[in-house]
C-alpha cells in the first residue's frame, strides 16, 4: 500500500467514527424542558436564599407587587371616571 492510499484509508476511517458518533448522538439526544411551573416559584424559592440573590429576588417581588396594585388602581378610576361621565360630570 503507498502513502496515498493510506491516508485516504485513514479519512475514511476517521469520517465513519464521526459519522457513527453524531448520528448515535442525536438518535438517543433527549430535548431540554424546565421542571419549574412558574417564575413566580423560582422568585419565591430565591427570596430564602442570603446575599444579593435573595435581596434581588425580594426587590422584584416587591416590584411585581406594587405593579399589580397600581393596576387595580388605575381599574378603580377608570371606573369612577365613567361613573362621573354617566353623572354628567
Amino acid at each position: 500500500m503507498d502513502a496515498r492510499s493510506k491516508n485516504l484509508a485513514r479519512v475514511a476511517v476517521l469520517a465513519l467514527v464521526f459519522g457513527a458518533g453524531w448520528l448515535g448522538g442525536s438518535a438517543s439526544q433527549q430535548p431540554a424542558c424546565a421542571q419549574m411551573p412558574s417564575m413566580g416559584d423560582a422568585m419565591k424559592a430565591a427570596e430564602g436564599q442570603g446575599g444579593a440573590l435573595g435581596s434581588a429576588a425580594k426587590l422584584g417581588t416587591t416590584i411585581t407587587s406594587m405593579e399589580q396594585n397600581v393596576q387595580g388602581l388605575q381599574k378603580g378610576l377608570d371606573t369612577l371616571k365613567t361613573i362621573q361621565k354617566a353623572l354628567g360630570g
